[in-house]
């Protein structure tokens, strides 16, 4: 009976997100945001809601493993969806049919993620119980977000005449799209934040530990949303919002688990968790950004087989990283 209400809600959650990406899509030519800028700050955020009320449940529920495993696992998942994109995407690589503005998306992201390391392995400070690793997560984040608004600015402003030929929502209202976006998003979400849930029980059925549950099961069935809005979106033409979802989702992430620690009282939650297997995830995640962050700039013109060698070394990534983390699994 959960597998059932697993896959219907799943199944919502995906038809939702297409709607989803569609009506962002909308929004990102007609506010002229670019679908870069709309795909890292509006959808990403929408999609990644189901992180921050779960890892928000987590932490105060004193579950600081399956909150910080929950942020970094989907991290994880997210980059792999870039696989399933490039799989779909015909003979020309993902890399190529991107534009580079992504890679100072990526660059951030990595910033970012390397901090969670460092809070990991370093005895930090902390006032109270945050850790004194949370305000700079936040204060980067606004700050990444800053950086990437004024770049996807200049890039609008050169690019003027181009979007005005690729016009293809003239005849929908500015406030219709609005409308549609925010029915879309709220069954989004609305379905989405059921899943850790269902998620949890089945967990619990199987008898797995906390940071394997939330590295791997719970992180997939948050990051379900960003599979549905991704995957609608490469079929409408929009690789970018796609690509802008993703890195978005896994930059908000990190805004996500520094909420995380203030939620959690018990300390510090980069200092209460257990190292290894989220240690695991910080450098599967930095190794991942890595091999796209290199494609996008090489931008091969082929692929031999399925997937680009980029695309395919960050599911192969993926996959050791989960067999270390099973590995792992009860020990420290």
């Amino acid at each position: 009976m959960i597998w059932l209400a697993f896959l219907l809600v799943a199944g919502i959650t995906v038809a939702a997100g297409t709607v989803l990406a569609r009506t962002g899509d909308m929004l990102a030519e007609k506010t002229g945001m670019g679908r870069t800028w709309t795909g890292l700050i509006l959808v990403a955020a929408t999609t990644s809601l189901p992180e921050l009320f779960t890892g928000a449940s987590a932490a105060v529920q004193d579950l600081p493993d399956l909150a910080l495993g929950d942020v970094l696992g989907s991290s994880m998942f997210n980059l792999l969806i870039l696989s399933m994109l490039d799989m779909l995407g015909g003979r020309v690589p993902l890399s190529a049919r991107a534009h580079q503005g992504h890679a100072l998306s990526i660059g951030l992201g990595m910033l970012l993620v390397g901090l969670v390391g460092l809070g990991l392995l370093a005895p930090l400070p902390s006032v109270g119980w945050v850790g004194v690793m949370t305000p700079v997560l936040i204060g980067l984040y606004l700050l990444a977000m800053r950086l990437i608004f004024l770049f996807e600015r200049r890039r609008q402003v050169r690019q003027a005449s181009e979007v005005a030929v690729k016009l293809r929502y003239a005849h929908i209202p500015l406030a219709s799209a609005v409308r549609r976006y925010v029915v879309a998003a709220t069954v989004v979400v609305a379905a989405a934040v059921t899943l850790p849930g269902i998620g949890a029980q089945i967990a619990q059925e199987t008898g797995l530990g906390q940071a394997l549950v939330g590295n791997l099961l719970i992180a997939i069935t948050t990051s379900l949303p960003e599979v549905a809005v991704s995957l609608a979106a490469v079929r409408i033409g929009a690789l970018d919002l796609a690509i802008g979802n993703i890195l978005g989702s896994n930059l908000f992430n990190m805004l996500v688990l520094a909420l995380d620690d203030v939620f959690f009282t018990g300390g510090p939650l980069l200092t209460s968790v257990s190292e290894g297997s989220h240690l695991i995830s910080v450098l599967a995640v930095l190794i991942m950004n890595a091999l796209l962050l290199t494609g996008l700039t090489y931008q091969a013109l082929k692929k031999q087989l399925v997937l680009a060698w980029d695309t395919a070394g960050i599911a192969a990534v993926y996959v050791l990283a989960v067999v270390l983390i099973f590995a792992l699994r009860g020990h420290p």
